[in-house]
This record gives C-alpha cells, sequence and structure tokens, in this order.
C-alpha cells in the first residue's frame, strides 16, 4: 500500500478515534462560529465520497453528502444519519484507495479541479484537511467539557483499513 494511503489510515483512525464516547446532545451541539461535530462528521465525508468515490471511481454524487458540501449552511444532523455517511464514504473510498499505485497518484484524473491537482496532491489535501477539522472537533469536545484524547495514538501504529 502507498504511504499516502497509510497516512490516510492514520488520520481516518485518529478521526475515529476523537469520536468516541460522544454523546447525541454533544454531538449535535453547536458552539459557534464552527459547526456542531455531526455537520463536521458529514463534511468530511462528503469530501471523501467526492475525491474518492465520486470523482475517481466516475460514481454518480450521493445527494445525501450534499448538504454538507463546501459552503453549505449550517445544520445539526443526528450523529447516527452523519455516522452512516462517514462508514458509507469510507467503505466506497477503500476501493479505490487501496488500488493506488505511486504512478496513479501522479495522474490527474477526468474531474476539473480548480488547482488541477493529480490524485496525490487530493490525498494529501485530504488528509490535511480531516486532521484540521479533528482539531476542531477536539477543540470543541473540550469546550463542552471533555477530556482532550492524547494526540495521535502512540500505542496503535496499524495504520491499514484491515
Amino acid at each position: 500500500m502507498h504511504t499516502l494511503v497509510d497516512m490516510h489510515y492514520l488520520t481516518r483512525k485518529e478521526f475515529e478515534r476523537n469520536l468516541q464516547g460522544l454523546t447525541e446532545e454533544d454531538a449535535r451541539k453547536r458552539v459557534e462560529p464552527m459547526n456542531c461535530i455531526s455537520w463536521i462528521i458529514a463534511h468530511v465525508a462528503c469530501q471523501y465520497r467526492s475525491f474518492f468515490v465520486d470523482w475517481p471511481q466516475g460514481k454518480e454524487t450521493d445527494p445525501r453528502y450534499q448538504v454538507y458540501g463546501y459552503g453549505s449552511p449550517a445544520s445539526q444532523p443526528p450523529l447516527e444519519e452523519a455516522m452512516t455517511l462517514w462508514r458509507d464514504a469510507c467503505q466506497e473510498a477503500d476501493a479505490w484507495l487501496q488500488s493506488t499505485t505511486s504512478e496513479s497518484l501522479q495522474n490527474k484524473g477526468t474531474f476539473t479541479s480548480p488547482e488541477n491537482e493529480n490524485w496525490g496532491t487530493l490525498l494529501v489535501r485530504s488528509i490535511f484537511h480531516t486532521w484540521c477539522h479533528l482539531g476542531e472537533i477536539s477543540s470543541i469536545r473540550q469546550i463542552l467539557g471533555h477530556k482532550p484524547p492524547q494526540f495521535v495514538n502512540m500505542h496503535d501504529w496499524s495504520y491499514s483499513s484491515t
């Protein structure tokens, strides 16, 4: 598996670890100007779906994700709805992620990216985007009175999705 894909799986694992123990009430609590945690989960799932399913696999955009795209208005979706989007996007993304190679990540897709990025750059963009929102989730949870998790679980270096 390509190193960037390993980094992606580490990021995904850390994102999920930071959601552990989250209650419905905390997930839907909006601390302005930030979005609520359940919206953030669905938003990151929306990017995964676009970057790793719709664009590279040529699938139709799933309308369930559209309300969480960049620039979409804030909402407070149920936690289970957001987690379903997350799990579905991750599962569908794995087919493409696990087939990547150094060569394929240097290719540009048939989609139109504003920056005309290749697949590797989009993968890195997704990693950074997820870490950004992971920090936001950690901040919201601390504001809500939760103890912050240890930064990057140093006891589990198994990154892959398997």
